[in-house]
């Protein structure tokens, strides 16, 4: 498969997964490391990057 950088861009750039209940969420990391957005499924606040496959 071939891989283009649209692509990965589009997949993976600002895409963050709850660490509580693992939903993804699209949000800027500055606000997500202060704490500003919540989880659109359980409201907490901690979030990790999508890991490339």
């Amino acid at each position: 498969m071939v891989k283009f950088a649209e692509t990965t861009k589009r997949l993976f750039a600002n895409v963050f997964v709850c660490r509580n209940c693992k939903t993804k969420i699209r949000g800027l990391p500055t606000k997500l490391m202060k704490g500003l957005i919540p989880c659109k499924k359980c409201g907490k606040r901690r979030f990790r990057p999508i890991r490339k496959k």
